[in-house]
């Protein structure tokens, strides 16, 4: 975040990279905890396309169509 606030404040030729490479830093920093908040919990055959799976979609759209 420093570097963001650094390229935008400072008067320097490389600002640009400045907030370019703080912008990735925060991205590789915040993505993988975001991700990890997200799926810890949650089991990942549930969002996978299995028979079982395309089965109950099937099923629930009939039961939608009535």
């Amino acid at each position: 975040m420093s570097m963001i606030i650094a390229g935008f404040i400072l008067e320097v030729d490389y600002n640009q990279k400045l907030i370019g490479f703080g912008v990735v830093g925060l991205f590789v920093l915040v993505f993988p905890l975001f991700s990890y908040y997200r799926w810890k919990d949650k089991n990942v055959k549930d969002y996978m396309l299995t028979q079982e799976n395309l089965d109950k979609m099937r099923e629930n759209q009939r039961a939608k169509k009535y």
